[in-house]
């Protein structure tokens, strides 16, 4: 019997080598005049740059152009909004990163209201937003969050009280997502690893989330076919562009995966750790995977009978496996091997590097929401999760 089951709307999506001529002519739709988010400088210096700029100006676009150095904070969206004032935007573009993304979905959403973005976030807001819009075109040049088939802007205020929340609603999925891979081919080996990574922890626990479904496990393993050809050739051949198609249509299906079936202790904890430290997400996604995986399974092996992720974690490992005819319990063990190993192959650092301490563990895991986990972790376990990766 197929579980019950509801799916999030998706933006029109170009996916596929040179999809970015697509762009002024998608703007063209909306109007003539736009608000371009990009990252600090890598597009906005590349030779990418100057040919969409040329297509701009032969189209009668106009543009104003905003820089996000990192993950958004509330005072970017804000100071963003009250600087373009009365403008006229027809249409707010974002060219970058899952931070980038996230940055101008808010931006849309909040152009033309009063008072700050931190007044329509989840938990920390005290107003709901009506999901008035600017139209929001998104162009990731990484392969990571799927922020391009999402409804949520991740807004945060880093610092011992600081918060990483969601602005949410269904009309902020963006309207239009161009996923060109040759948009990811000049990004760096580093932010590569996160962004692949970070992309291989949404879509695993969107797979093993206690609200998988059908369609969502489908996509899911669809995606992580595509990690296990691609992520390693990625980060090791940058200019390989099967590699990178392969790896931004897998943050594009991560996207929709978590969409609608969540995610689990690693993004927990992430969430937690990147309100309180200057850590990128991908880096504390990707150092935790493995463990946090491996001891999940620890947890699913104490039930009485044997849990139904624990089948879901043997048909990951004989994806990654080249051993055949072999129990699952061999297939679990082999699929939390390949995740040690490609934690230490892509030089993922630890924790303590970024200022976390023993000291901080317990607060963590204390905050920490990991509501789909297919286990349920408690805080001593989330501390231990976070002590092996310190």
């Amino acid at each position: 019997m197929v579980k019950p089951f509801q799916f999030a709307q998706l933006p029109i999506i170009y996916f596929g080598s040179g999809k970015i001529s697509e762009l002024p002519g998608t703007i063209l739709y909306y109007g003539k005049s736009v608000l371009l988010v990009t990252g600090a400088r890598s597009f906005m210096d590349s030779r990418r740059a100057g040919r969409l700029f040329d297509l701009f100006g032969s189209n009668g676009i106009a543009f104003h152009h905003v820089p996000v150095r990192s993950e958004p904070s509330p005072q970017t969206v804000d100071d963003t909004v009250l600087k373009l004032g009365g403008r006229r935007i027809d249409a707010v573009v974002s060219i970058g990163g899952g931070s980038v993304i996230d940055a101008g979905k808010a931006i849309s959403a909040m152009l033309g209201k009063t008072g700050s973005v931190i007044e329509y976030l989840e938990v920390v807001g005290d107003k709901e937003h009506p999901g008035t819009k600017v139209p929001f075109i998104a162009v990731p040049t990484t392969s990571g969050t799927g922020s391009e088939a999402t409804k949520n802007a991740v807004i945060s205020q880093v610092g011992k009280d600081g918060f990483k929340r969601s602005l949410r609603h269904d009309n902020f999925v963006p309207d239009a997502a161009i996923v060109d891979p040759e948009l990811t081919v000049d990004c760096p080996p580093e932010i590569t690893a996160a962004a692949g990574m970070d992309c291989f922890s949404q879509l695993t626990e969107a797979y093993l989330s206690t609200k998988a479904n059908e369609y969502t496990d489908a996509l899911a393993l669809q995606g992580i076919m595509a990690i296990k050809r691609s992520l390693l050739r990625s980060y090791t051949h940058g200019d390989d562009i099967d590699a990178r198609s392969d790896m931004s249509f897998a943050a594009l299906t991560s996207g929709i995966c978590l969409a609608n079936a969540g995610l689990g202790a690693v993004h927990g904890l992430a969430g937690t750790i990147g309100a309180r430290y200057d850590i990128p997400h991908g880096i504390v996604c990707g150092t935790l995977m493995a463990v946090a995986n491996e001891l999940t399974v620890r947890e699913l092996r104490n039930f009485p009978k044997v849990h139904v992720s624990l089948k879901k974690y043997a048909v990951l490992g004989r994806l990654f496996s080249e051993r055949k005819r072999k129990g699952d319990d061999f297939y679990i063990d082999s699929f939390i091997d390949y995740l040690h190993g490609i934690t230490e192959r892509l030089n993922l650092p630890r924790l303590a590097g970024y200022g976390i301490g023993t000291e901080d563990l317990a607060v963590i895991s204390s905050k920490s929401d990991v509501k789909n986990n297919p286990a349920d972790l408690p805080a001593c376990i989330l501390s231990e999760i976070l002590a092996r990766r310190l």
